[in-house]
This record gives structure tokens, sequence and C-alpha cells, in this order.
């Protein structure tokens, strides 16, 4: 299944270490990276840690009726649940939380207020209802908790990823940059940092969070219950548009193609929400429970990658983008390169954007640009090909003893050729840097034709 997905156009395969075993997420690893072999096309690999995940404890019955009106309490005992009283084994929440605070359980399927609290425990006035089985979610919107963005588990996890040589790490539930930080510190360099938007802080601290880390993640789950749902649409817009501006990625994901895990075809509006985060400027789209337990698998990476495709041949999409087009940074001589590269490859109209990173910093900053042809990205470190793979328009190769600029771009017009991004006698705008191979040393930009 892994293959088709691949070969349906899955680019990178997110791993959940809220679920499984590390010898279940290193076996999948080993298939991943099996079948990239097999293909010869890079794939990435995104392992994302649980984080500091809130939740219920679990019920004698394991479940039970809540409905307007209700009271039960939260508590700090294990004892099994019932209509009274359920554990919460959260006592930085009971601290935190004051009279009059709000609480949403199960994905907003449930609010409640606080009416009364102790050292120990909260009582809490349902004003929405429904059942509540165990071990489901807590959410306390509008509240900075005390807690750690990386708990014991997350490092312990974090650690064996890291064994396993994975592209990116995704960070759950970050509230503050000093979360991102410690992360950062953590990881060392050996993967790239994925900061998680989900929680209303760190819409607050977005700029600080975004220089800290390598990509986001707009995780509309968590997000989407913590704030009113009319604000999500306008969020997205402004993370994607923060992300393009600063030149890292960012993914849009949670229940994107959602009716997809049981249907074999999306609802209209699923497919429009896929659309927009496409014409609002984002890297990458993402499936969650359609491809991690759905029925159609398969069929869902097919339907988005079809979305995709059509909403980039719709005549008004290269023209958001040249509205939302980024500014070029201030004396930064490589970030103008890329810009000349992309406004003499938009008039040329040429077949493809080649360029020849060793940091990946290259590849990102044409990437920002969104031009309307595919970025050729030659690398000689597989690493930064695979995470590459996240990024606009990037299709990167891993290529081997590339000996100077010459030789890059006879590689570059035989690549293209055999992977089907250009034919001869086509044009292709080329940057790179002299010396050759030096990391941030853009500087030249030429035009060449596909032989």
């Amino acid at each position: 299944m892994v293959r088709k997905l691949v070969m349906a156009g899955a680019d990178l395969f997110r791993l959940n270490f809220s679920h499984g075993k590390h010898e279940e997420q290193g076996a999948r690893v080993n298939i991943i990276r099996k079948i990239e072999k097999e293909t010869g096309r890079p794939i990435g690999i995104v392992a994302d840690m649980q984080g500091p995940k809130l939740r219920v404890g679990r019920f004698a019955q394991g479940a039970i009726n809540l409905h307007q009106g209700m009271e039960i309490r939260l508590d700090l005992d294990d004892t099994l649940g019932d209509e009274t009283r359920v554990q919460l084994p959260h006592p930085e929440i009971i601290k935190t939380l004051n009279v009059g605070s709000q609480l949403m359980m199960d994905d907003g399927k449930i609010a409640c207020e606080v009416i009364d609290k102790g050292a120990d425990w909260l009582k809490v006035k349902i004003t929405a209802g429904s059942v509540l089985s165990n071990n489901k979610g807590v959410n306390v919107p509008n509240v900075v908790l005390p807690i750690p963005a990386l708990t014991e588990k997350d490092k312990r996890d974090l650690a064996y990823a890291l064994d396993l040589n994975v592209d990116w790490i995704a960070q759950s539930f970050v509230q503050k940059p000093e979360d991102v930080a410690e992360a950062r510190k953590l990881i060392g360099g050996r993967a790239a940092l994925m900061v998680k938007v989900e929680k209303p802080s760190a819409l607050d601290y977005l700029d600080e969070i975004v220089d800290l880390c390598d990509g986001v993640m707009l995780a509309r789950g968590d997000l989407g219950v913590e704030i009113p749902p009319e604000n999500v649409p306008s969020v997205q817009k402004r993370v994607i548009r923060k992300l393009r501006q600063s030149g890292k990625p960012v993914i849009v994901a949670t229940q994107m193609l959602e009716s997809m895990i049981d249907a074999p075809r999306p609802t209209r509006a699923e497919a429009s929400d896929v659309a927009t985060a496409i014409y609002d400027g984002a890297d990458c789209v993402m499936l969650s429970a359609e491809t991690a337990a759905g029925q159609y698998p398969e069929k869902a990476v097919s339907m988005m990658d079809r979305i995709a495709r059509t909403v980039e041949r719709d005549i008004s999409y290269p023209r958001i983008m040249d509205v939302e087009h980024p500014d070029t940074l201030s004396k930064d001589v490589s970030d103008s390169i890329t810009a000349a590269a992309w406004r003499v490859a938009k008039d040329l109209k040429a077949r493809l954007i080649v360029t020849f990173t060793s940091s990946g910093s290259t590849a990102l900053r044409t990437a920002r640009q969104r031009p309307n042809m595919p970025i050729l990205c030659l690398t000689e470190k597989i690493g930064i090909a695979r995470r590459l793979m996240l990024s606009y328009g990037v299709h990167a190769v891993h290529t081997q003893d590339v000996k100077g600029f010459e030789d890059m771009v006879e590689k570059a017009a035989k690549i293209a050729r055999a992977q089907g991004l250009a034919q001869r006698g086509e044009r292709m705008v080329i940057t790179a840097g002299v010396p050759f191979g030096t990391p941030g040393s853009t500087n030249v930009l030429r035009v060449a034709w596909v032989e």
C-alpha cells in the first residue's frame, strides 16, 4: 500500500508517534526507504511527536451520556468514572482554571464551564453534550498551561526517530518560542524541525516561532476546537502568508478529505477545502485518518493529487500567487538571484528552473517565489533531497559527483529529459554559486537549452 500511495502522488509520510511501538515505526521507515530505493525518488519522512495530549480517564462502562445542564466532577482520582465524576489526570489544568473557565472535550463535541473548584478537582456544568468515552481529548481555550511541549515520552521518541534518520521532527502543542528552542537543541541539526500550530498561544508568538523552526504544520483539528470555527480560514491564510514570506514550507492538515475514511469520493466541500489551501499558497496538503485507517487510502491520495494539479492549471492560480508575491530580502544576493531567476523564467517561458544546493537554501528561496514551472533541485545530500520534497514545486534529485557548474548544467539537462520535465530545445534557467557548492553563495544565473 505504501508503494501504491507513492505512485498515486505521495511525497512524504507522517509517522504518528502517538500510536504504536518503536519497532513498528522502525519497520515503517524500512518499508519507505525500500520503496525509495526501488523508485529512485527521494521520499520524506515526518516523525510526529505526541506532545502533552490532554485526556480524561476511563469509565466503568466505557462511556457515559452527557447532556446540557448536567454537572460532573473532574479530579485526579484514577478510579473508573461514571455519570458523576471522571479522572482528569492533569493537575496543571485544575490549578490554572477558575470558576467561569471553559473546557472542551472530544474535539469540541462536549462543552462545559467550571462552576466550582478545589485543590485537586473541578466541578463543571455541561453546556453542550454527547457521549463521552474513554481517554477522549480535552481542550482548554484561551489558556496557556504551564506544561512542557516535549514530554518524557516525546524525548524518548525523538531520540529513536533521529536514530532512524527521519527527515523532519514535528513538535505538537507548541505554546511559546521557548518550546521550539528546546526541541531544536535536542534535535541538534540531525533533522529539520516542524512546528505544529494548534494552540491559540502559538498564533500570538507566530513571528518568533517561525524564526526558530524550519517549517510549520497548520493542524486545524485541535486549533479549530480552541478558536472559533469562523476564524480558522483567516488564520490559515495568515499562517501561509507568513511562512511564504519567510521562505519556509507550510503544511495544511486535518480533515481535508475526512469523508473518504468510509466513502470512495469526497464531499464537494472537502474538495473545495483542499483547493482553497492550494490557492492560499500552501506547500503541502496532508491526509491523516484517510490513509492511516480509512477504507480508500489510494483513492484519497489520488484525489488530493488531482485537486492540486487542477488548481495549478487554473488560469487564476498564478495571478493569485503573484498578488502575494514576497519582497526580495534586503541586501541578500542569493535571494536577489533566485528572484531574478523566477522573473527570467517567467518572461522566457522556460520549462524549468534548476538549482544546485548543499543546504537546501537555494531551493527554498526559489520555492518562495511560487514559480509556475518545476524547480529541479540537484543535491549531493540525500537528506536534503528528502526534506525538500515538502517544499512547493521542488523536484529534488540526489546526484553525486557534480564536479562544477558546466557538469551541473549537463546533468540537469539529462535528468530533465529522463524524468519528463523538459524536452530537447526547451529552455531552463539555472542558479548556482561560485565557488561552486559553497552554501549560501548563489550568485550566478544562466539560461541554457536542454540538449
